[in-house]
């Protein structure tokens, strides 16, 4: 599947995503042999805790609250402080090192359309998660192009954070409170709802037509779950990533890709013998992902997200490549913990 799955990429990056139409066949035509994915059995619910972020350089204070499932608030992240000018960073500090190695790290996809994939004239990864990245890169060193993008899949991005693959992961990442138990993240950048992608002569309309049915999801993402807890009792299907998903879907080997609402527009812009269907059945704040031990950087990637928001780069980053979801919104709120 890996093999496969890496011809697919190849296709991207040499055009193939500038047509919808040939996309489609493309992609059901490279995977053609490819056998089903693992059906995903159900899982006991998770107790989510609440989060807790700590590092070595700034000891994060302990939340106010219990742990139970009642309190517990993903979206609380660390309250930054005032931003240090580029290129002089806090000695000793995460940013510092960040600095003195020439370059920040950072996760992306480089096959979710808008958000993070690749130009198919340049080969260059763009998207709106790619230059929220950027905007990092020049807080730290004045520059947003020094920065190094590492493609991966929803699987891989909390094991690249905890074993300093990356400084950062912005890859659509859901804020959890599971989550917060293995990393942290920052507040939160953008807004989105698990929903479905179907033909576009299917006859379901929502996940509450999916009984029985095959449903797909990128393994290792909250997708999966959502799936799994539906009431109507779908399959859910695991694919390595959504893109996998998309090309099953085109084969006829499953029902419904479902993810969220902002990733399946951009495969629906893509092939429109699709379309996203049904309301948003589980919420999708998506937050950079950082590594549990560096809550200052966490507290410095909330600054550079404050400051984006308050001077209108959110806003502009929005409008170069999401428009197609609607005019611009008013960027999420951030919210700190106490």
């Amino acid at each position: 599947m890996e093999r496969m799955r890496a011809g697919v990429v190849e296709r991207m990056r040499a055009g193939v995503v500038a047509r919808a139409g040939v996309v489609a066949l493309v992609l059901a035509a490279a995977l053609g042999g490819c056998s089903s994915p693992p059906e995903v059995p159900g899982a006991a619910d998770a107790a989510p805790v609440q989060p807790k972020p700590a590092g070595v350089q700034d000891p994060a204070p302990e939340p106010s609250g219990s742990a139970s499932a009642a309190t517990c608030d993903p979206l609380l992240s660390l309250r930054p402080g005032a931003l240090p000018p580029a290129g002089a960073p806090p000695a000793g500090s995460s940013m510092a090192a960040i600095v003195q190695r020439g370059n920040l790290i950072v996760g992306v996809s480089q096959n979710t359309y808008l958000f993070g994939h690749r130009d198919p004239v340049t080969g260059q990864l763009v998207g709106f998660e790619v230059d929220l990245a950027r905007e990092i890169a020049r807080a730290l060193f004045g520059d947003p192009n020094r920065v190094i993008f590492r493609a991966m899949t929803a699987a891989e991005r909390i094991p690249a954070l905890q074993n300093g693959g990356v400084d950062l992961v912005v890859r659509a990442m859901t804020m959890t409170c599971e989550r917060w138990q293995q990393i942290s993240f920052s507040t939160e950048y953008y807004t989105g709802a698990q929903r479905l992608l179907v033909p576009v002569d299917s006859p379901f309309r929502s996940i509450d037509d999916m009984g029985g049915k095959k449903v797909c999801a990128a393994a290792g993402s909250t997708n999966i779950t959502a799936i799994q807890q539906a009431r109507s009792n779908p399959v859910a299907v695991a694919a390595p990533d959504a893109l996998d998903c998309m090309v099953l879907l085109q084969q006829g080997q499953i029902d419904a890709v479902s993810s969220d609402d902002a990733i399946l527009a951009g495969f629906a812009a893509q092939d429109p013998s699709t379309k996203v269907v049904g309301p948003g059945f589980a919420a999708a704040p998506y937050g950079i992902g950082i590594k549990k031990e560096s809550a200052d950087l966490v507290r410095y990637v909330n600054g550079v997200l404050d400051q984006v928001r308050a001077n209108g780069t959110w806003t502009a980053i929005y409008n170069r490549w999401l428009t197609t979801l609607g005019p611009a919104p008013a960027p999420p709120p951030a919210r700190y913990q106490a």
